[in-house]
């Protein structure tokens, strides 16, 4: 345990520098790149932070119980899934997030992976570079007049629903915690997204209450050749579903940036399917993002350190 500045853990291998300008006056300690629960509880139990900023793994009940001085969990981000926010009240830790830090980012990545399904951008890129020529087979999706139907509604939900109202979609959306939309956004009931969407895309938290929310029933109700956009958390879609929906046409194509195990491992049933197009949750991952939620993150851990 460090006995000159108060120690607090990043679990990640790097932060932004404007960050750790910020939390110059702490010791900083990184977990590394892919850091296991062990290792932040070893950490914990070795350091004694009085905060930890999350990037990557999860932080349970057994890493709080090894740090006695851990006032507040930040996280590197939005989501806070990872995070036992049980555990931590029961503490008296606070939980805060970096809230929209990393907003355009992700909607950016969601409206890339819209248009490369309707578009069809990496079957034809692959058929072209192996010598194919499909203008007279291929129709790709005009998106103009189509519905999206947006599950969360965001920070990033709603710069998601202004870019698919820009292409002149017609944007619907379910939030019930929503305390204001854009004029552009008709609030609309789960069974009404399902029922009326070319395109579903989500932008909400994981909870236990939405676990699978994508799953054999709700995918039956959408209109069929439906896409299906993910770049929130992987736990909201039953894989197995989507990929059976996927090979039946009820799913035209899907584009994913989360998964229900993340890194994917070696053969998962996903690898190899032609309408679905992968990248490996880095919707939050640019530049600018990264920037946004370190200083988000430090300031946030800060402002509870403060008090």
């Amino acid at each position: 345990m460090n006995q000159g500045k108060p120690t607090i853990l990043v679990t990640g291998a790097d932060l932004a520098a404007p960050a750790l300008q910020l939390l110059r006056d702490y010791e900083i300690v990184f977990a590394g790149k892919t850091p296991s629960e062990e290792d932040i509880v070893a950490l914990c139990r070795q350091h004694d932070p009085v905060a930890i900023i999350v990037r990557y793994s999860k932080v349970g009940e057994r890493a709080m119980a090894a740090a006695p001085s851990l006032r507040v969990i930040s996280k590197h981000g939005s989501g806070t899934d990872t995070i036992d926010k049980v555990a931590a009240r029961a503490r008296g830790i606070e939980v805060v997030a970096a809230a929209g830090a990393n907003a355009a980012a992700v909607a950016e990545q969601a409206l890339a992976l819209m248009l490369a399904c309707a578009k069809s951008v990496t079957t034809l890129n692959a058929r072209m570079h192996a010598g194919h020529w499909d203008k007279s087979t291929h129709k790709s999706l005009e998106l103009e007049g189509r519905t999206v139907g947006l599950i969360g509604l965001g920070a990033i939900g709603q710069r998601f629903a202004k870019m698919a109202d820009a292409v002149g979609m017609r944007v619907i959306g379910f939030d019930p915690y929503a305390k204001a939309v854009p004029d552009f956004v008709r609030l609309a009931d789960l069974e009404t997204i399902w029922r009326e969407s070319d395109v579903i895309s989500l932008h909400c938290p994981l909870t236990d209450d939405n676990r699978n929310l994508i799953n054999a029933g709700t995918l039956a109700a959408c209109k069929p050749g439906v896409i299906i956009i993910n770049t929130a958390r992987g736990g909201l879609i039953d894989e197995a579903a989507l990929l059976d929906a996927l090979k039946s046409g009820q799913v035209a194509s899907a584009g994913l940036d989360s998964f229900q195990v993340e890194p994917m491992v070696a053969g998962h049933p996903f690898l190899g399917t032609d309408n679905l197009v992968l990248s490996p949750h880095i919707g939050g991952v640019t530049g600018d993002a990264y920037v946004k939620m370190g200083v988000g993150a430090a300031s946030n851990a800060l402002a509870v350190l403060a008090r």
